[in-house]
């Protein structure tokens, strides 16, 4: 199958719908620059001659014709013109766009209606038209329509024109199939791409109708409108499928895509108050849902802080750049690990020695707390084993000496008091003895315990150095149970 062949910027003829404001005026501004042939349509002639009169100046080929998108028949003529004076096209750009700002339940049948109208069908006329023309032209050419990352992820007041970027999406991909299939029947090719810009600085919400009642504004981060164009004129002369301009609509899409059940609670909580504009008063400009719109050429409204750059368009423009730097980057960093790597310990090893179980335990400071637990138990007992050897040696003597005594004495009441005196002794004997079992017994216990949390410590780390251990072997049956 035969892939289309685009051409340079400069050998081209672009047509450009919505070319009077925002991102279709940035694009026309950028391709006339590029020196292609430039095409303009819009609604509103006033603004169309101004626009055609200021490229001119620069010494761009320019035409125009007005038109509504709406109307198949009117976009049709004017693409009759285009081929009349620079003898067809190379490029289609859908760009032409209108909106509602409110809630879908209070936005009219009529409003939605004639917002479809724009929007969606608008696409489909501009299409069709191209492709008809592109199918018999020599090396076919590019159609570009341009969507939203509403289309990913849609927003409350936003409801009506989300519904026609989903629209949009759908027919996009949908004819890019039926494209494909009529070139392997011989068709020439066409390369159709879908761009989906976040929030752009442009006129979008100045022109669309407003049902909310206060003045609403686009949550940052907010792109440059040539920075949509020149996406745009990106795809133009490269095949592209679909383009996402600006990081963050990728990262709320993202979002909602792998999480719609939280982020749909969110968003109805939170969008409308980040939508709503607290520092400017409300004026009621005159929307161009059903009329165009002339209030002069405004490619940007200011907002405070605009991006010129997008990183995410820009890599996917440039794939293999953008694989080839952050190859760059990985070869890089590993050969800063190694070079840095000096004699001794390196930080890799480092990190392997924390993990390994067998270094969590010191195993010798472990041998030297029982050594010294044992060390001590065996003083103590030789400790009480002489303090009772001492002990059985005074009673002896005592008793000696009670029972000469008694022997000598000739009254009873001598024998009586010796008596009395060995069972005073006897009695103290006793409590000295009981005195030391406790202290004993005392010791024994507590060593028992330190003995018993030691061993269970002990215990624990042979556990897990076996079980490091068992890890390495190649039929471990702990690193089989580790896959599961």
């Amino acid at each position: 199958m035969a892939k289309p062949t685009l051409k340079p910027l400069n050998r081209q003829s672009i047509v450009i719908t919505g070319a009077t404001s925002g991102i279709g005026l940035a694009t026309a501004r950028r391709a006339a620059r590029g020196g292609a042939c430039v095409f303009l349509i819009a609604r509103g002639e006033k603004d169309l001659r101004l626009l055609c009169e200021e490229l001119q100046g620069t010494g761009a080929r320019v035409a125009w014709a007005a038109a509504d998108v709406a109307d198949y028949d009117a976009l049709a003529e004017a693409a009759d013109k285009c081929r009349r004076l620079f003898g067809g096209f190379d490029t289609w750009i859908n760009n032409a766009g209108v909106s509602v700002l409110g809630s879908v339940l209070e936005t009219t049948l009529e409003d939605q209606r004639r917002l479809f109208e724009t929007n969606y069908w608008g696409v489909v006329n501009g299409s069709t038209i191209a492709a008809e023309h592109l199918r018999g032209r020599p090396g076919g050419g590019a159609i570009v329509n341009v969507g939203s990352t509403l289309s990913d992820a849609p927003s409350p007041i936003r409801g009506a024109y989300s519904a026609s970027k989903h629209a949009v999406k759908g027919f996009t991909n949908a004819l890019r199939m039926e494209l494909l299939r009529d070139a392997r029947k011989g068709g020439a090719p066409i390369s159709l791409s879908l761009v989906k810009p976040a929030a752009v600085d442009s006129p979008y919400d100045r022109h669309a109708r407003n049902l909310v009642g206060y003045a609403a504004n686009i949550p940052q981060p907010v792109y440059a409108t040539h920075v949509v164009a020149d996406a745009i004129l990106w795809c133009a002369t490269h095949p592209m499928r679909e383009i996402t301009v600006g990081g963050g609509g990728r990262l709320i899409a993202s979002f909602y895509s792998a999480l719609p059940g939280i982020a749909e609670p969110l968003f109805a909580r939170f969008a409308p108050v980040l939508k709503r504009d607290r520092g400017s008063d409300y004026e009621p400009y005159e929307d161009g849902l059903y009329d165009a719109s002339d209030d002069g050429l405004d490619e940007e409204v200011y907002y405070p802080m605009v991006r010129q750059f997008s990183v995410l368009a820009e890599a996917r423009k440039h794939p293999g750049i953008t694989a080839g730097s952050v190859a760059l980057v990985a070869v890089a960093a590993v050969a800063t690990v190694l070079l840095t790597q000096r004699t001794g310990p390196t930080r890799y090893r480092v990190l392997r020695d924390r993990l390994d179980p067998r270094g969590w335990i010191d195993a010798e400071a472990l041998r030297h707390r029982f050594e010294d637990i044992q060390r001590g138990l065996s003083e103590s007992a030789e400790d009480f084993g002489h303090r009772a050897e001492e002990f059985g040696d005074d009673a002896r003597h005592q008793a000696q000496k009670l029972f000469k005594r008694g022997k000598k004495a000739v009254s009873p009441g001598k024998r009586a008091k010796y008596a009395k005196a060995a069972r005073g002794y006897a009695e103290d004997a006793g409590k000295a003895a009981r005195r030391y079992a406790d202290v004993g017994g005392q010791y024994a216990k507590d060593h028992a315990r330190e003995g018993g949390a030691l061993l269970a410590v002990a215990t624990i780390a042979a556990a897990i150095g076996a079980a490091a251990l068992e890890s390495r072997r190649p039929d471990s049956r702990v690193r089989r149970f580790a896959k599961f």
